[in-house]
């Protein structure tokens, strides 16, 4: 089946890196276009549309305060994505469980058999002598 268009599938909506960066910046708080732009770095055209988007599926709210519009995440509609990915979670957790092996089997060899400058567990530093 295919997908639908961005503008009324969240993912397809956080596919754009643009946007997850807009929604990552909005997470913090409550945040005017103005500002969005200026932190960001992008033009206040795009920093709309890119809005407009994420407002159509729902991960972003607007309200208005005198002329002023702010804007923040909707929590609510991105939990169904957190929840989807999180069934990845077991993969993710598999290989933070290697990383940690590794790390305590370094560290149970003792600091002569880590080489600082390569940063690779088992290596002697280069003037040391076999």
């Amino acid at each position: 089946m295919a997908r639908a268009t961005t503008t009324s599938d969240s993912f397809n909506a956080v596919a754009e890196p643009r946007r997850r960066e807009i929604l990552s910046y909005l997470a913090g708080a409550e945040r005017p276009v103005g500002e969005i732009v200026a932190a960001l770095g992008l033009e206040q055209p795009s920093v709309s549309k890119h809005l407009r988007v994420l407002r159509d599926v729902g991960l972003v709210r607007m309200r208005c305060q005198g002329r002023q519009k702010l804007y923040r995440t909707n929590a609510e509609a991105i939990r169904p994505m957190h929840e989807w990915a999180a069934t990845f979670e077991r993969y993710w957790q598999h290989q933070l469980l290697r990383v940690k092996e590794l790390a305590e089997a370094t560290v149970g060899r003792g600091s002569a058999d880590w080489n600082a400058d390569s940063k690779t567990p088992g290596s002697k530093p280069p003037d040391s002598k076999p």
